[in-house]
Formats: C-alpha cells, structure tokens, sequence
C-alpha cells in the first residue's frame, strides 16, 4: 500500500502548485508527462519554506524553519516522512541523486529573509543562488533525467534562468517587500530614490542573465524544452512590462500580466515549437 501514499503525497504537492502559482502549474503541465510529478514535488517544498519566511508572521518563524531543515534531512535520509510535502520531495531528491549542499544553499537563503533586510552585492549574490539558482538546477536534475554530462553543459544556463526570475520577482514585488517585509534585495538601492538610472542598471544585468538563459534552452532536452521556454517567455513578457513603467509606480502597484496575455504566450510558443524555431 506504499504506492497509495506515495500518490497522496505527490497530490499534496500538485495541489500545492496549482493553489499557489497558476502559472507556473500551467508550464509544469507542458512538460512530458514523465517530467511533471517530479516538478510539482520540488515546487511544493519550496513553497512551504518560503511560506514560513514571508507569511508565518503569527509564529515562531526561526523554530519553525530549522525544524522544517531538519525534517527535510531526516526525511532524505530516511526516504520517508508523515509529511506529505517533504514524503514526495525526499522520493524526488533520491531518485535523481540530487546534490544535497543545493538543499543546504536554499536553506540558507531562507535563514537570510528572516535576518537580514539589506543587501550588500556578496550577499546579493548568494541569496539569489540559494532562494533562485539552485530550484532551477534541482529542475534540471529532472530534466536531464540522469545525464550528467548534459546536467554539467546546461549548470550555467539554469542559474541564469533562475537568477532573472528572481530579479523580476524582486521588481515586481517591491511595494510589499518593502513596504510589509521591510527588506531591500538591490545592492546599495534606496528606494526613496528610485531612479530611472537605477532601474535601468538593474534592468541591464536582468537582461543578460536573460539573454544567457535563452542559450541554454535551445540546448535542454525535448521532454522539457517547450515548458521552459513558455515559462521563460512569460516572465520575459512580465519583465518588458516592468522596463515601461515609471520608478514611482513601481513602488505603488504590482505588476501583473493578464491571463489571456498568458495564453497568447502559449499559443505563439506552441506555434514556434511546431514550427521548430524553439
């Protein structure tokens, strides 16, 4: 009867997903259906902490965090857990023999957002690859489903991809971060004095990562490929919308890219995938 909890788990998970970010549950659904479980299993760990930091406001955040590490650990070690989440995450770490100091460097991150609130560049820098780079190369575990040599050629490509995600992320989100978390992730930014210039220079080294990226996924397998690119695409989108506003609205709304907008996305990449411009 294993095999039923297993699915259990690995349901928590899914739902965790799709309750949590429809966007990224709709490019998870555009992979090869052998890919998709193992995605939803790294996605719902990593929401769970993130929760904790960002949410949990009510409760012992700090105690919460180390005991959710150390289940995480326990629960790869022992390749079982009563925790649905951390059951389906541990199956997916050990399977792809995933390395475990990936696990360590988000974990860190997470430590971050509870105790720092600004950003010096080395800080920067490590907190983007523990929060964002490491996600993206846990995926591509999965993705390269046991090919190390391909898992070493694409490394770069995917902390690129995850970087620039994140750098949107931190763009999109700065009312709240800033104004409800207190937290300032731009290195020597003061958002009393945003300016064009500032965001510019930031918008300049998300554009990089990004260009690096797209290098990359011409180059992923095709069981992944396609899912990649949508999710690449949408965040490119989000990010253009970003770069035609004003610093000063900005820091006075969320941007967002409206679902039809989203299936347009879908609809133009699916048209270059058959097309195989992608």
């Amino acid at each position: 009867m294993m095999h039923l909890f297993q699915r259990v788990s690995e349901g928590c998970s899914k739902i965790t997903t799709e309750t949590y970010s429809t966007s990224f549950a709709s490019a998870i659904r555009l992979l090869h259906k052998d890919l998709r479980t193992p995605i939803y299993n790294i996605y719902g760990f990593v929401r769970f902490a993130d929760e904790i930091v960002d949410t949990f406001h009510g409760f012992d955040r700090q105690k919460l965090l180390t005991q959710f590490k150390n289940d995480a650990f326990l629960a790869i070690d022992n390749k079982i857990s009563l925790n649905p989440i951390l059951h389906s995450f541990q199956a997916t770490v050990n399977y792809y023999n995933m390395d475990r100091s990936l696990i360590e460097s988000f974990f860190k991150s997470m430590q971050m957002d509870l105790d720092k609130k600004q950003y010096d560049q080395d800080a920067y820098d490590e907190y983007i690859y523990g929060s964002a780079e490491v996600v993206g190369l846990m995926c591509l575990y999965v993705f390269c489903e046991g090919d190390k040599h391909k898992f070493l050629s694409l490394k770069p490509y995917a902390c690129s991809l995850g970087a620039a995600f994140q750098k949107v992320n931190f763009l999109r989100d700065i009312r709240s971060d800033y104004n409800d978390l207190h937290r300032v992730y731009f290195p020597g930014v003061d958002f009393n004095n945003f300016t064009s210039c500032i965001k510019s220079n930031i918008e300049e080294d998300i554009t990089r990562d990004f260009n690096h990226a797209y290098e990359g996924i011409l180059q992923l397998p095709v069981k992944a490929r396609f899912s990649v690119y949508v999710a690449y695409k949408y965040y490119l989108s989000l990010f253009d919308k970003i770069k035609s506003v004003q610093p000063s609205r900005i820091m006075s709304m969320r941007i967002r890219i409206p679902n039809y907008r989203k299936l347009m996305i879908i609809m133009r990449a699916g048209l270059k995938n058959q097309l195989k411009q992608i």
